[in-house]
């Protein structure tokens, strides 16, 4: 038996969580419903500027693990935080979700890192992300036993940013393929998929990756048309297996020839969609390492995302398996 269903990869970053209107962001110059990367004196003044704040820990990786663990499954991340405030916080906060957290810290600069999320009215997240101590992760960060015994390795494209990264994403990609694993990643966001289309397209179409996590814009981005019925038909040629999310359309899930469409859990109402896509594939990829069909990792899926969207923060405040349990999914 392997030790860990999911190993998640991914920025250790400590969320800053806002409420603002839309002028603020227009004020500030911040582009709606992405992710900005930013410089120290720019996460400086954003913090200076923002309203009172929810401080979590985050990251795209990070919170899918947590969702995993949340559920019951066994779960391991690799990420990189300082020896500092934040990186005790972060530290602490993912291994209290009992998550296996046992990357090394830095010490001294850059410290770790931190993403200022600004929510306006309508639950839409804009991300202002200054990476810190992420750029460190590196190849030698691989935990070896980790990465050949986790059923399944899962990676944000937001790691092709720091270039040691792909490294070390590329030495447990092979760990992972050697001992008979498999490998998945989200495309992470629009904009990151227009930075790394070319190099997206050759982790799936290589092999390297098994299993693709995409919302609508990030799928079409990748295909460069308007069309989803294009953009699916197209991904199912080029992975085994593609879960795309479509917001309150639910998902559709394919596999070669097969198609899987999943509908929306109903919400009584939407508060911040942080976290969405990534609690989604935490309930995809618990359900798919304990060894059930596609319909009910979708249904897993779109339970874990319909619930973290009812509040504040990326990380399930609720026990995910009672919840799944509840509505008979487990």
């Amino acid at each position: 038996m392997p030790e860990y269903d999911v190993l998640c990869i991914g920025n250790a970053i400590v969320d800053i969580i806002a409420q603002c209107d839309e002028a603020f962001l227009q004020t500030n110059g911040i582009i709606k419903g992405a992710m900005n990367l930013i410089d120290t004196q720019r996460a400086e003044l954003l913090y200076s500027r923002m309203g009172p704040a929810i401080e979590a820990s985050g990251g795209s990786a990070g919170n899918t693990a947590a969702g995993v663990a949340s559920l019951g499954g066994r779960a391991a991340f690799f990420g990189k935080v300082s020896n500092d405030a934040l990186g005790e916080i972060y530290t602490h906060d993912i291994q209290a979700q009992g998550v296996a957290f046992d990357t090394k810290p830095l010490t001294g600069q850059p410290p770790t890192a931190r993403s200022m999320i600004f929510v306006t009215p309508d639950g839409e997240r804009s991300m202002n992300t200054y990476l810190g101590a992420c750029v460190e992760l590196g190849p030698e960060d691989v935990e070896a036993d980790k990465a050949a015994g986790a059923k399944v390795t899962y990676f944000e494209g937001y790691l092709w940013d720091p270039p040691r990264a792909k490294e070390a994403i590329r030495q447990t990609a092979k760990l992972a393929h050697a001992a008979g694993r498999e490998v998945s990643m989200t495309l992470s966001d629009s904009f990151c998929v227009d930075r790394y289309r070319d190099e997206f397209l050759d982790l799936m179409r290589s092999g390297t990756v098994d299993i693709v996590f995409a919302n609508s814009h990030e799928i079409k981005s990748l295909y460069q048309t308007s069309s989803f019925e294009d953009a699916l038909a197209a991904i199912r040629q080029d992975c085994r297996i593609a879960a795309v999310t479509r917001s309150e359309k639910g998902s559709v899930i394919v596999r070669g020839n097969e198609t899987v469409t999943i509908e929306a859990t109903t919400i009584k109402e939407l508060v911040d969609t942080t976290g969405a896509g990534d609690l989604y594939a935490a309930g995809f990829l618990y359900g798919y390492t304990t060894g059930r069909n596609l319909k009910d990792c979708g249904d897993l899926g779109s339970l874990a995302a319909g619930l973290v969207i009812q509040q504040i923060g990326p990380r399930p405040r609720q026990n995910l398996r009672h919840e799944a349990q509840k509505v008979g999914l487990l």
